[in-house]
Protein backbone atom coordinates (compact mmCIF):
# COMPACT_ATOMS: atom_id res chain seq x y z
CA UNK A 1 0.00 0.00 0.00
CA UNK A 2 1.16 3.27 -1.13
CA UNK A 3 0.17 6.96 0.98
CA UNK A 4 -0.18 10.24 -1.39
CA UNK A 5 4.02 10.82 -1.03
CA UNK A 6 4.44 7.13 -2.88
CA UNK A 7 5.84 5.52 0.44
CA UNK A 8 5.09 1.85 1.82
CA UNK A 9 2.47 2.46 4.49
CA UNK A 10 1.95 -2.04 4.94
CA UNK A 11 3.56 -4.95 3.08
CA UNK A 12 0.93 -6.09 0.79
CA UNK A 13 0.24 -9.97 1.22
CA UNK A 14 2.05 -11.18 -1.70
CA UNK A 15 5.33 -9.12 0.06
CA UNK A 16 4.59 -10.94 3.56
CA UNK A 17 6.58 -14.09 2.88
CA UNK A 18 9.93 -12.46 1.36
CA UNK A 19 13.38 -14.02 2.82
CA UNK A 20 16.47 -12.50 2.67
CA UNK A 21 19.65 -14.08 3.55
CA UNK A 22 20.63 -12.30 6.39
CA UNK A 23 17.15 -12.11 8.25
CA UNK A 24 17.19 -8.70 8.16
CA UNK A 25 14.38 -6.99 6.24
CA UNK A 26 15.43 -3.44 5.17
CA UNK A 27 16.37 -1.58 8.39
CA UNK A 28 14.12 -3.94 11.04
CA UNK A 29 17.66 -5.67 11.49
CA UNK A 30 18.03 -9.31 13.04
CA UNK A 31 19.54 -9.34 16.10
CA UNK A 32 21.36 -13.38 17.39
CA UNK A 33 22.05 -13.24 21.43
CA UNK A 34 24.95 -11.95 22.70
CA UNK A 35 25.74 -15.89 23.17
CA UNK A 36 25.48 -16.62 19.91
CA UNK A 37 27.28 -13.87 18.09
CA UNK A 38 30.03 -14.09 20.47
CA UNK A 39 32.86 -17.35 21.20
CA UNK A 40 33.01 -18.94 24.28
CA UNK A 41 36.32 -19.75 24.03
CA UNK A 42 37.95 -16.77 23.07
CA UNK A 43 38.47 -13.21 25.06
CA UNK A 44 37.50 -10.21 23.63
CA UNK A 45 41.19 -8.76 25.07
CA UNK A 46 44.60 -9.93 25.35
CA UNK A 47 45.52 -11.09 28.98
CA UNK A 48 48.63 -12.24 30.80
CA UNK A 49 47.94 -15.95 31.90
CA UNK A 50 46.87 -15.97 35.47
CA UNK A 51 49.45 -17.27 38.02
CA UNK A 52 48.53 -19.78 39.78
CA UNK A 53 48.26 -18.85 43.67
CA UNK A 54 47.02 -20.20 46.83
CA UNK A 55 43.46 -18.87 47.17
CA UNK A 56 41.53 -17.96 49.97
CA UNK A 57 38.27 -19.24 49.04
CA UNK A 58 37.32 -22.22 51.05
CA UNK A 59 36.92 -24.29 48.55
CA UNK A 60 33.95 -22.02 47.14
CA UNK A 61 35.81 -21.14 43.79
CA UNK A 62 34.55 -21.78 40.26
CA UNK A 63 35.07 -25.37 39.17
CA UNK A 64 34.01 -24.48 35.22
CA UNK A 65 34.69 -21.38 33.04
CA UNK A 66 32.39 -18.50 33.74
CA UNK A 67 30.99 -19.29 30.00
CA UNK A 68 30.64 -15.58 28.47
CA UNK A 69 31.28 -14.63 24.95
CA UNK A 70 34.14 -12.66 23.74
CA UNK A 71 33.22 -10.11 21.32
CA UNK A 72 35.74 -6.98 20.30
CA UNK A 73 34.59 -3.66 21.36
CA UNK A 74 32.81 -2.79 17.87
CA UNK A 75 30.76 -6.02 17.90
CA UNK A 76 29.35 -5.47 21.40
CA UNK A 77 28.41 -1.38 20.18
CA UNK A 78 26.61 -2.77 17.34
CA UNK A 79 24.82 -5.40 19.38
CA UNK A 80 23.41 -2.93 22.08
CA UNK A 81 22.87 -0.53 19.43
CA UNK A 82 20.98 -2.62 17.22
CA UNK A 83 18.72 -4.27 20.00
CA UNK A 84 17.54 -0.32 21.27
CA UNK A 85 16.58 0.23 17.77
CA UNK A 86 14.06 -2.89 18.87
CA UNK A 87 12.94 -0.65 21.77
CA UNK A 88 9.56 1.24 21.44
CA UNK A 89 10.12 4.30 23.99
CA UNK A 90 7.86 7.80 24.08
CA UNK A 91 10.86 9.62 22.22
CA UNK A 92 9.80 7.16 18.97
CA UNK A 93 6.03 8.01 19.33
CA UNK A 94 2.92 8.13 21.71
CA UNK A 95 2.44 5.53 24.32
CA UNK A 96 -1.01 4.92 25.05
CA UNK A 97 -1.15 2.83 27.95
CA UNK A 98 -3.84 3.92 30.22
CA UNK A 99 -2.89 2.30 33.54
CA UNK A 100 0.37 4.61 33.03
CA UNK A 101 0.71 8.13 32.15
CA UNK A 102 3.55 7.98 30.01
CA UNK A 103 4.27 11.96 29.24
CA UNK A 104 7.28 13.59 27.25
CA UNK A 105 10.00 13.81 29.88
CA UNK A 106 11.06 17.74 29.05
CA UNK A 107 15.00 17.72 28.06
CA UNK A 108 15.33 20.59 30.83
CA UNK A 109 14.43 18.41 33.72
CA UNK A 110 17.14 16.11 32.66
CA UNK A 111 20.03 19.08 32.39
CA UNK A 112 18.94 20.42 35.97
CA UNK A 113 19.17 16.59 37.24
CA UNK A 114 22.56 16.42 35.74
CA UNK A 115 23.79 19.28 38.38
CA UNK A 116 26.89 19.09 40.44
CA UNK A 117 25.14 18.75 43.75
CA UNK A 118 22.10 17.20 42.96
CA UNK A 119 23.97 14.27 40.54
CA UNK A 120 27.10 13.40 42.55
CA UNK A 121 26.03 13.82 46.35
CA UNK A 122 25.75 11.04 48.17
CA UNK A 123 22.80 10.24 51.21
CA UNK A 124 25.82 9.93 54.11
CA UNK A 125 27.25 13.26 53.45
CA UNK A 126 27.31 15.56 56.55
CA UNK A 127 23.97 17.19 56.26
CA UNK A 128 26.21 20.38 56.24
CA UNK A 129 27.34 19.53 52.64
CA UNK A 130 24.29 19.22 51.63
CA UNK A 131 21.66 22.24 52.34
CA UNK A 132 20.99 23.11 48.69
CA UNK A 133 19.30 19.20 47.70
CA UNK A 134 17.60 19.43 51.39
CA UNK A 135 16.32 22.72 50.27
CA UNK A 136 15.22 21.67 47.00
CA UNK A 137 13.44 18.31 48.47
CA UNK A 138 11.68 20.88 51.08
CA UNK A 139 10.50 23.31 48.21
CA UNK A 140 8.91 20.19 46.11
CA UNK A 141 7.39 19.08 49.24
CA UNK A 142 5.78 22.58 49.47
CA UNK A 143 4.82 22.70 46.04
CA UNK A 144 3.06 19.03 46.89
CA UNK A 145 1.30 20.06 49.79
CA UNK A 146 -0.04 23.38 47.99
CA UNK A 147 -1.71 21.58 45.12
CA UNK A 148 -3.01 18.74 47.01
CA UNK A 149 -4.50 21.13 49.73
CA UNK A 150 -3.17 18.91 52.95
CA UNK A 151 -0.32 19.95 55.33
CA UNK A 152 2.29 16.88 55.40
CA UNK A 153 4.25 15.27 52.96
CA UNK A 154 6.34 11.85 53.25
CA UNK A 155 9.26 11.98 50.48
CA UNK A 156 10.90 8.85 51.19
CA UNK A 157 8.70 6.55 49.54
CA UNK A 158 9.99 5.38 46.26
CA UNK A 159 7.06 4.21 44.07
CA UNK A 160 3.28 4.48 43.94
CA UNK A 161 2.53 1.04 45.63
CA UNK A 162 5.55 2.09 48.20
CA UNK A 163 3.69 5.03 49.07
CA UNK A 164 0.48 2.86 49.41
CA UNK A 165 2.12 0.54 51.97
CA UNK A 166 2.95 3.83 53.81
CA UNK A 167 -0.37 5.42 54.44
CA UNK A 168 -1.46 1.98 54.91
CA UNK A 169 0.88 2.28 57.67
CA UNK A 170 0.14 5.47 59.18
CA UNK A 171 -3.59 4.95 58.98
CA UNK A 172 -2.87 1.78 61.28
CA UNK A 173 -0.65 3.71 63.46
CA UNK A 174 -3.43 6.01 63.83
CA UNK A 175 -6.24 3.62 64.51
CA UNK A 176 -4.02 1.38 67.01
CA UNK A 177 -3.19 5.11 68.62
CA UNK A 178 -6.84 5.18 69.62
CA UNK A 179 -7.23 2.02 70.66
CA UNK A 180 -9.49 0.60 67.83
CA UNK A 181 -8.54 -2.61 66.69
CA UNK A 182 -10.49 -2.53 62.87
CA UNK A 183 -9.86 -5.10 60.64
CA UNK A 184 -11.19 -4.37 57.12
CA UNK A 185 -10.35 -2.48 54.16
CA UNK A 186 -12.74 -1.75 51.71
CA UNK A 187 -11.49 -1.12 47.72
CA UNK A 188 -14.05 -0.08 44.84
CA UNK A 189 -13.88 -2.65 41.86
CA UNK A 190 -12.81 0.52 39.98
CA UNK A 191 -9.87 0.91 42.01
CA UNK A 192 -5.96 0.25 41.08
CA UNK A 193 -4.94 -3.46 41.43
CA UNK A 194 -2.09 -2.61 44.31
CA UNK A 195 -5.11 -0.91 46.62
CA UNK A 196 -6.34 -4.51 47.58
CA UNK A 197 -3.18 -6.39 47.43
CA UNK A 198 -1.50 -3.21 50.06
CA UNK A 199 -4.21 -3.46 52.61
CA UNK A 200 -4.28 -7.53 52.71
CA UNK A 201 -0.01 -6.52 53.06
CA UNK A 202 -0.63 -4.98 56.60
CA UNK A 203 -2.65 -7.17 57.72
CA UNK A 204 -6.47 -6.17 56.99
CA UNK A 205 -9.24 -8.46 55.58
CA UNK A 206 -10.27 -6.66 51.78
CA UNK A 207 -13.74 -6.40 50.63
CA UNK A 208 -14.89 -5.37 47.75
CA UNK A 209 -17.47 -2.63 46.35
CA UNK A 210 -18.96 -3.06 43.38
CA UNK A 211 -19.03 -0.68 40.53
CA UNK A 212 -22.34 0.96 39.45
CA UNK A 213 -23.82 1.17 35.60
CA UNK A 214 -22.04 4.29 35.30
CA UNK A 215 -18.60 2.93 35.81
CA UNK A 216 -18.24 5.13 39.37
CA UNK A 217 -18.67 3.51 42.91
CA UNK A 218 -21.96 1.82 44.12
CA UNK A 219 -22.35 4.30 47.28
CA UNK A 220 -25.15 2.81 48.69
CA UNK A 221 -23.63 -0.29 48.64
CA UNK A 222 -20.16 1.52 50.16
CA UNK A 223 -22.48 3.16 52.35
CA UNK A 224 -24.87 -0.16 53.81
CA UNK A 225 -21.14 -1.68 54.44
CA UNK A 226 -19.43 1.04 56.77
CA UNK A 227 -19.34 -0.15 60.61
CA UNK A 228 -17.17 -0.10 63.30
CA UNK A 229 -14.63 -3.37 61.91
CA UNK A 230 -14.10 -0.88 58.61
CA UNK A 231 -10.41 1.03 59.06
CA UNK A 232 -10.67 2.35 55.87
CA UNK A 233 -11.51 2.52 52.18
CA UNK A 234 -8.99 3.00 49.55
CA UNK A 235 -10.19 4.77 45.93
CA UNK A 236 -8.91 5.68 43.20
CA UNK A 237 -9.83 9.20 41.67
CA UNK A 238 -9.97 9.56 38.83
CA UNK A 239 -10.95 5.98 38.62
CA UNK A 240 -9.65 3.25 36.66
CA UNK A 241 -12.41 3.93 34.13
CA UNK A 242 -10.88 7.16 32.92
CA UNK A 243 -14.01 8.52 35.23
CA UNK A 244 -14.44 10.91 38.12
CA UNK A 245 -16.10 10.07 41.27
CA UNK A 246 -18.72 12.50 41.70
CA UNK A 247 -19.81 11.80 45.17
CA UNK A 248 -16.32 11.66 46.99
CA UNK A 249 -17.03 14.88 49.38
CA UNK A 250 -20.09 12.68 50.82
CA UNK A 251 -18.02 9.20 50.69
CA UNK A 252 -15.05 10.75 53.09
CA UNK A 253 -17.32 12.19 55.48
CA UNK A 254 -19.30 9.08 55.41
CA UNK A 255 -16.57 7.29 55.95
CA UNK A 256 -14.92 9.36 59.09
CA UNK A 257 -18.12 9.30 60.76
CA UNK A 258 -17.97 5.96 60.87
CA UNK A 259 -14.52 5.92 62.52
CA UNK A 260 -12.25 5.10 59.55
CA UNK A 261 -10.11 6.92 56.73
CA UNK A 262 -10.28 7.57 53.51
CA UNK A 263 -7.05 7.00 51.29
CA UNK A 264 -6.66 7.94 48.00
CA UNK A 265 -4.67 6.60 44.97
CA UNK A 266 -3.13 9.32 43.11
CA UNK A 267 -1.79 7.69 40.33
CA UNK A 268 -4.43 9.02 38.21
CA UNK A 269 -3.55 13.18 40.21
CA UNK A 270 -2.42 14.01 36.25
CA UNK A 271 -6.16 14.48 35.16
CA UNK A 272 -7.00 16.69 38.51
CA UNK A 273 -3.63 18.95 39.55
CA UNK A 274 -4.18 22.21 39.98
CA UNK A 275 -7.79 21.38 38.92
CA UNK A 276 -9.12 19.95 42.23
CA UNK A 277 -7.13 19.76 45.49
CA UNK A 278 -7.54 16.15 47.05
CA UNK A 279 -7.53 17.84 50.73
CA UNK A 280 -10.78 19.61 49.95
CA UNK A 281 -12.34 16.35 49.57
CA UNK A 282 -11.68 15.21 52.60
CA UNK A 283 -9.14 12.49 51.65
CA UNK A 284 -6.59 11.66 54.55
CA UNK A 285 -3.65 9.70 52.69
CA UNK A 286 -2.95 9.86 49.34
CA UNK A 287 0.66 8.97 47.18
CA UNK A 288 1.77 10.84 43.74
CA UNK A 289 3.71 8.97 40.81
CA UNK A 290 6.51 11.88 40.21
CA UNK A 291 6.57 10.01 36.86
CA UNK A 292 2.93 10.25 36.12
CA UNK A 293 2.35 13.49 37.00
CA UNK A 294 5.36 15.40 37.12
CA UNK A 295 7.07 13.78 33.95
CA UNK A 296 10.19 12.18 35.75
CA UNK A 297 11.19 8.60 33.90
CA UNK A 298 8.82 6.03 34.57
CA UNK A 299 10.04 2.44 35.01
CA UNK A 300 13.44 1.27 33.74
CA UNK A 301 13.99 4.81 33.32
CA UNK A 302 13.40 5.59 37.16
CA UNK A 303 13.82 4.87 39.61
CA UNK A 304 10.39 5.42 41.12
CA UNK A 305 9.27 7.84 43.68
CA UNK A 306 5.81 7.96 45.36
CA UNK A 307 5.36 10.83 47.52
CA UNK A 308 2.63 10.68 50.03
CA UNK A 309 0.55 13.67 51.33
CA UNK A 310 -1.23 13.29 55.14
CA UNK A 311 -4.44 14.96 56.27
CA UNK A 312 -3.81 17.02 59.90
CA UNK A 313 -5.67 13.78 61.35
CA UNK A 314 -2.70 11.29 60.21
CA UNK A 315 0.17 14.07 60.29
CA UNK A 316 1.84 12.79 63.64
CA UNK A 317 1.65 9.59 62.51
CA UNK A 318 3.60 10.41 59.11
CA UNK A 319 6.84 8.20 58.50
CA UNK A 320 11.02 9.20 59.14
CA UNK A 321 12.56 10.76 57.99
CA UNK A 322 11.20 14.43 57.08
CA UNK A 323 13.11 17.66 56.68
CA UNK A 324 12.68 20.67 59.36
CA UNK A 325 13.68 24.34 58.54
CA UNK A 326 15.87 25.25 61.22
CA UNK A 327 17.62 28.62 61.95
CA UNK A 328 20.68 28.36 60.03
CA UNK A 329 19.15 26.03 57.18
CA UNK A 330 17.43 22.41 57.16
CA UNK A 331 17.93 19.40 59.01
CA UNK A 332 16.65 15.70 58.03
CA UNK A 333 15.11 14.65 61.01
CA UNK A 334 15.90 10.93 61.52
CA UNK A 335 15.58 8.13 64.33
CA UNK A 336 13.53 9.42 67.66
CA UNK A 337 14.44 13.05 66.96
CA UNK A 338 11.08 13.08 65.41
CA UNK A 339 10.05 13.22 69.35
CA UNK A 340 11.05 16.40 69.74
CA UNK A 341 8.84 17.80 66.48
CA UNK A 342 4.61 18.49 67.44
CA UNK A 343 4.12 17.25 63.85
CA UNK A 344 5.63 13.81 63.83
CA UNK A 345 5.41 12.66 67.43
CA UNK A 346 3.72 9.69 66.85
CA UNK A 347 5.42 8.92 63.72
CA UNK A 348 5.19 5.00 62.64
CA UNK A 349 9.00 4.88 61.96
CA UNK A 350 11.26 5.00 58.82
CA UNK A 351 10.04 2.90 55.59
CA UNK A 352 13.29 3.41 53.87
CA UNK A 353 17.27 3.63 54.68
CA UNK A 354 17.53 6.83 52.91
CA UNK A 355 15.22 10.08 51.93
CA UNK A 356 14.31 9.43 48.66
CA UNK A 357 15.26 9.88 45.13
CA UNK A 358 16.88 12.82 44.54
CA UNK A 359 16.96 12.80 40.69
CA UNK A 360 13.06 12.39 40.41
CA UNK A 361 13.05 15.33 43.00
CA UNK A 362 15.17 17.42 41.55
CA UNK A 363 12.90 16.84 37.57
CA UNK A 364 9.54 16.99 39.28
CA UNK A 365 10.81 20.48 40.68
CA UNK A 366 11.72 21.77 37.61
CA UNK A 367 8.55 20.47 35.90
CA UNK A 368 6.31 22.04 38.14
CA UNK A 369 8.80 25.81 38.21
CA UNK A 370 8.60 26.13 34.20
CA UNK A 371 5.26 25.39 34.11
CA UNK A 372 3.47 27.32 37.04
CA UNK A 373 0.70 27.02 38.93
CA UNK A 374 -0.89 28.19 35.65
CA UNK A 375 1.00 25.61 33.94
CA UNK A 376 0.02 22.86 35.57
CA UNK A 377 -3.62 23.32 35.60
CA UNK A 378 -3.36 23.32 31.65
CA UNK A 379 -1.77 20.01 31.62
CA UNK A 380 -4.50 18.75 33.97
CA UNK A 381 -7.26 20.78 30.62
CA UNK A 382 -5.04 18.92 28.13
CA UNK A 383 -4.85 15.58 29.19
CA UNK A 384 -8.80 15.20 29.52
CA UNK A 385 -8.83 17.41 26.50
CA UNK A 386 -6.42 14.85 24.60
CA UNK A 387 -8.80 12.07 26.02
CA UNK A 388 -11.85 13.00 25.00
CA UNK A 389 -10.84 13.68 21.77
CA UNK A 390 -9.56 9.84 20.97
CA UNK A 391 -13.07 8.73 22.91
CA UNK A 392 -14.95 11.26 20.40
CA UNK A 393 -13.33 9.85 17.08
CA UNK A 394 -13.61 6.17 18.38
CA UNK A 395 -16.98 6.01 19.75
CA UNK A 396 -18.87 5.12 16.91
CA UNK A 397 -16.36 2.47 15.93
CA UNK A 398 -15.37 0.99 18.84
CA UNK A 399 -17.37 -0.16 21.93
CA UNK A 400 -17.20 2.85 24.28
CA UNK A 401 -19.43 1.05 27.81
CA UNK A 402 -19.36 4.64 29.74
CA UNK A 403 -19.80 7.21 26.67
CA UNK A 404 -23.02 7.56 27.38
CA UNK A 405 -22.26 9.03 30.77
CA UNK A 406 -20.11 11.71 29.68
CA UNK A 407 -16.60 12.89 28.96
CA UNK A 408 -14.36 10.86 30.60
CA UNK A 409 -10.98 12.32 32.36
CA UNK A 410 -7.49 11.36 31.13
CA UNK A 411 -8.08 8.04 29.51
CA UNK A 412 -10.70 6.61 27.41
CA UNK A 413 -12.11 3.25 27.95
CA UNK A 414 -12.90 0.90 25.38
CA UNK A 415 -13.98 -3.03 25.47
CA UNK A 416 -13.65 -5.64 22.27
CA UNK A 417 -17.06 -6.29 21.99
CA UNK A 418 -17.33 -4.79 18.84
CA UNK A 419 -14.92 -7.65 17.14
CA UNK A 420 -18.16 -10.03 18.28
CA UNK A 421 -18.60 -12.58 15.75
CA UNK A 422 -15.12 -12.46 14.25
CA UNK A 423 -13.05 -14.81 16.85
CA UNK A 424 -10.63 -11.69 17.53
CA UNK A 425 -10.45 -10.54 20.94
CA UNK A 426 -8.17 -7.66 22.46
CA UNK A 427 -5.44 -9.35 22.29
CA UNK A 428 -5.34 -9.55 18.64
CA UNK A 429 -5.89 -5.56 17.89
CA UNK A 430 -3.21 -4.77 20.34
CA UNK A 431 -0.66 -7.30 18.67
CA UNK A 432 -2.27 -5.85 15.21
CA UNK A 433 -1.01 -2.29 17.10
CA UNK A 434 2.73 -2.85 16.61
CA UNK A 435 2.70 -3.80 12.93
CA UNK A 436 0.93 -0.09 12.77
CA UNK A 437 4.02 1.05 14.50
CA UNK A 438 2.58 1.94 18.36
CA UNK A 439 2.90 0.04 21.28
CA UNK A 440 -0.30 -1.24 22.37
CA UNK A 441 -2.65 0.24 24.82
CA UNK A 442 -3.65 -1.31 28.16
CA UNK A 443 -5.29 -4.18 28.20
CA UNK A 444 -7.95 -6.00 30.39
CA UNK A 445 -7.91 -3.49 32.96
CA UNK A 446 -9.71 -2.39 34.41
CA UNK A 447 -11.32 -5.65 35.45
CA UNK A 448 -15.00 -4.44 35.14
CA UNK A 449 -15.01 -4.32 31.56
CA UNK A 450 -14.57 -7.65 29.25
CA UNK A 451 -11.85 -7.06 27.11
CA UNK A 452 -11.25 -3.68 28.40
CA UNK A 453 -8.90 -1.13 26.19
CA UNK A 454 -7.34 1.52 27.92
CA UNK A 455 -6.34 4.45 26.41
CA UNK A 456 -3.98 7.49 27.78
CA UNK A 457 -2.92 9.99 24.74
CA UNK A 458 -1.75 12.53 28.00
CA UNK A 459 -1.52 16.01 27.38
CA UNK A 460 1.69 15.99 25.40
CA UNK A 461 0.46 14.62 22.45
CA UNK A 462 -0.13 16.81 19.13
CA UNK A 463 -3.58 17.13 17.10
CA UNK A 464 -1.71 15.42 14.51
CA UNK A 465 -0.48 12.72 16.27
CA UNK A 466 -3.60 11.69 18.18
CA UNK A 467 -4.99 12.01 14.57
CA UNK A 468 -2.59 9.33 13.44
CA UNK A 469 -3.40 7.11 16.13
CA UNK A 470 -7.13 7.39 15.90
CA UNK A 471 -6.62 6.80 11.72
CA UNK A 472 -4.54 3.62 12.36
CA UNK A 473 -7.06 2.09 15.27
CA UNK A 474 -9.97 3.07 12.91
CA UNK A 475 -8.21 1.08 9.92
CA UNK A 476 -7.61 -1.44 11.89
CA UNK A 477 -11.22 -2.04 13.40
CA UNK A 478 -12.69 -1.91 9.69
CA UNK A 479 -9.97 -4.57 8.34
CA UNK A 480 -10.79 -6.66 11.19
CA UNK A 481 -14.32 -7.08 10.60
CA UNK A 482 -13.64 -7.74 7.29
CA UNK A 483 -11.06 -10.34 6.90
CA UNK A 484 -10.59 -10.91 10.59
CA UNK A 485 -8.34 -14.26 9.43
CA UNK A 486 -5.85 -12.29 8.54
CA UNK A 487 -4.81 -10.71 12.04
CA UNK A 488 -5.00 -14.13 14.33
CA UNK A 489 -1.01 -14.10 14.01
CA UNK A 490 -0.42 -10.53 14.22
CA UNK A 491 2.21 -8.87 14.11
CA UNK A 492 3.41 -9.67 11.36
CA UNK A 493 6.47 -6.82 10.66
CA UNK A 494 7.69 -7.24 14.21
CA UNK A 495 11.23 -8.70 15.04
CA UNK A 496 9.53 -11.48 16.66
CA UNK A 497 6.29 -13.21 15.76
CA UNK A 498 3.54 -13.56 18.45
CA UNK A 499 4.76 -14.77 21.76
CA UNK A 500 3.45 -17.58 23.96
CA UNK A 501 3.35 -15.09 27.09
CA UNK A 502 1.65 -17.03 29.30
CA UNK A 503 4.48 -19.72 28.83
CA UNK A 504 7.21 -17.31 29.11
CA UNK A 505 5.86 -16.16 32.53
CA UNK A 506 5.35 -19.34 33.76
CA UNK A 507 8.80 -21.61 32.36
CA UNK A 508 10.97 -18.74 31.76
CA UNK A 509 14.54 -20.00 30.09
CA UNK A 510 16.89 -17.93 32.42
CA UNK A 511 20.28 -19.20 31.12
CA UNK A 512 21.73 -19.89 27.67
CA UNK A 513 21.90 -23.23 26.75
CA UNK A 514 24.14 -23.98 23.26
CA UNK A 515 21.45 -25.75 20.79
CA UNK A 516 24.33 -27.64 19.61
Amino acid sequence: MMNNQGRVTRIAASDAAVETFTGNRALMLEEPLLFERGSLENCGVDLPDVPVVQDRLAGLGRARVIGLPALSEPETVRHYTRLSRQNYGIDLGIFPLGSCTMKHNPRLNEKMARLPGFADIHPLQPQATVQGALQLIDTLATWLKTLTGMPEVAMSPKAGAHGELCGMLAIRAALEARGDARSVVLVPESAHGTNPATAAFCGYAVENIPANARGRVDVDALLARLGPDVAAVMITNPNTCGLFEPDMIAICEAVHAAGGFVYCDGANFNAIVGRVRPGDLGIDAMHINLHKTFSTPHGGGGPGSGPVVFSAALAPFAPLPFIRKVKDGFELVEEMQARQSKDHDRSFGRMVAFHGQMGMFVRALAYMMSHGADGLRLVAEDAVLNANYILASLKDVFTAPFAHTGPCMHEALFSDDFLDGTGLTTLDFAKAMIDEGFHPMTMYFPLVVHGAMLVEPTETESKASLDQLVGALRSLAARMLEAPDAFRTSPHMAPRRRLDETAAARKPVLGYRDAA
